[in-house]
């Protein structure tokens, strides 16, 4: 076998396992089911590693004289494809647990396992129409994990969440086609693809298609004004679903727009424009406005999709900035949040499972009888809020102190500020719900623990919160994970 065509694995194996998954109905035998996704998911993992390993690119087809389907790898595609096979593993075990009783087991690992080969696909893309069919694959494949219930509530959160993320593929979509009307369709390149003739002569247009496409990929992370099927998917759909839309599935908005601004068109080109402003005011207003609602939601599930809302932006922030300190702080905050918020979620999926309770002011005394569940909470609030050693700290501080020393005028202060207001919002919604749990007081209510989560259930959270702890110990490896790959591109 070529090397080049080891880059197909990691995209086909997980869709050829999916398909496999429904054909022979393996539902029909639940524990034959799970060993099979967890060995196809394991392969998976091991096949991106592969890929990213054996480098190089490979053409699988033109569907125009200047525009070819390509797959190549470098130092982003292996960081977001070997960390996105490793949660989806782990939110996958989870389930094998969570969704014992559920109906139609085989068609949510089957969706389960090709949108996790969509995924693949997109971190693999060599250039931005490759990326583009991938990106809408994700989403046709990810939304019946959102109505997998088949509840009226789930499937209106299904089209709600599909509804957003077309409109902004679409948008996108613009943007994609003025760029490769222009020369745009030729493989990414760290510093842009364009010459500085065609950005010159076509400066607005061009400036035009960049901010559709900013807005468009933010969809999927939630980015305002296009962030509303965030907090009406995540209360409906199964937990491990929610784990996997918000730390790993938001990750490929944040992808899509590192490959536009970054890989197609060249920081130089969008810094100091209207482009970068407006990017900046959306990012700064997504903060703000998320972290507040968190901090305002009762729902447990409902309250940490506005947490994602606003701890995503915090990527996006530090990307507008367009500098290398904050680009590192972007990248080092995309691994932290995705292990926390896969954690967090599964940790409500926990409480859910086992007692059945939805809303964070029932939660009075569960502590005591969940402490291994509460325990992964402690840990996982602490770094979301970015409290050393946690994970999240040190990209926080790279984002804050590149902020400081960027030199935008009003946003260097303000960003800053805003960050610091939503790790306080953040301090707020997250820390009275395991304060509570543990020291309830003499208003402790009975919660009722109708089945234990079990090894199933508890190894994953407790691996991602051990993860978080020892990322923000041991921060060299990360750190230069996060500098190599801001190296590609500055």
């Amino acid at each position: 076998m070529k090397s080049e065509l080891v880059l197909l694995l990691p995209i086909v194996l997980p869709v050829l396992c999916g398909c496999a998954a429904a054909i022979f109905k393996m539902e029909k035998n639940v524990r034959l089911l799970n060993l099979f996704t967890a060995a196809s998911l394991v392969l998976t993992a091991g096949a991106a590693a592969a890929a990213y390993a054996a480098g190089g690119s490979l053409t699988l087809g033109r569907i125009a004289p200047n525009v070819a389907l390509v797959l190549s790898a470098d130092g982003i595609s292996g960081f977001f494809a070997i960390l996105e096979s490793v949660l989806m593993l782990l939110a996958a075990v989870f389930s094998f647990r969570y969704m014992k009783n559920s109906r139609h087991l085989g068609r949510f690992y089957s969706f389960w396992m090709i949108c996790l080969g969509m995924l693949l696909g997109a971190d693999f893309s060599g250039n931005i129409i490759t990326l583009y069919l991938f990106y809408e694959m994700v989403t046709l494949s990810s939304f019946p994990l959102v109505m997998h219930d088949g509840t009226e509530e789930a499937v209106s959160a299904g089209k709600k969440y599909l509804f957003y993320s077309v409109a902004g593929a679409f948008l996108a979509l613009f943007g994609i086609a003025v760029a490769v009307s222009f020369g745009g369709g030729a493989d990414f390149a760290g510093g842009g693809v364009f010459s500085a003739k065609t950005l010159e002569d076509n400066r607005q247009l061009l400036l035009a298609a960049e901010g559709c496409m900013i807005l468009g990929f933010g969809a999927k992370c939630g980015l305002f004004p296009l962030h509303g099927w965030l907090p009406t998917a995540h209360p409906a759909a199964p937990a491990p679903a929610s784990a996997a839309l918000s730390g790993t599935i938001t990750k490929l908005g944040v992808l899509a727009v590192i490959r536009s601004v970054f890989y197609l068109f060249g920081a130089d080109f969008v810094r100091g424009t209207w482009v970068q402003t407006v990017w900046l005011i959306l990012a700064c207003v997504t903060v703000f406005m998320g972290s507040m609602l968190a901090w305002r939601e009762k729902l447990l599930k409902k309250r940490l999709a506005w947490s994602t809302v606003s701890q995503i932006s915090y990527i996006l922030l530090g990307l507008a900035f367009l500098t290398p300190e904050c680009f590192t702080g972007a990248i080092m905050h995309v691994a932290a949040h995705a292990c926390i918020k896969n954690g967090l979620f599964l940790f409500a999926g926990g409480v859910i499972f086992s007692t059945g309770v939805t809303r964070v002011d029932e939660l009075r005394g569960a502590g005591k009888k969940l402490p291994g569940l509460f325990a992964c909470l402690v840990i996982f609030a602490a770094a979301l809020v970015g409290i050393p050693p946690a994970s999240a700290f040190l990209s926080k501080w790279y984002l804050a102190s590149g902020a400081l020393a960027s030199g935008i005028r009003v946003f260097d202060w303000l960003a800053p500020v805003i960050l610091l207001v939503s790790a306080l919002l953040t301090a707020g919604y997250l820390f009275p719900p395991f304060i509570e749990a543990f020291f309830p007081g003499k208003k402790e209510f009975s919660v009722t623990v109708k089945e234990k989560p079990g090894m199933l259930m508890l190894v994953p959270a407790a691996i991602l919160a051990v993860g978080c702890v020892l990322c923000g110990i041991f921060p060299d490896g990360m750190t230069a994970l996060a500098e190599s790959v801001c190296g590609l591109v500055f």
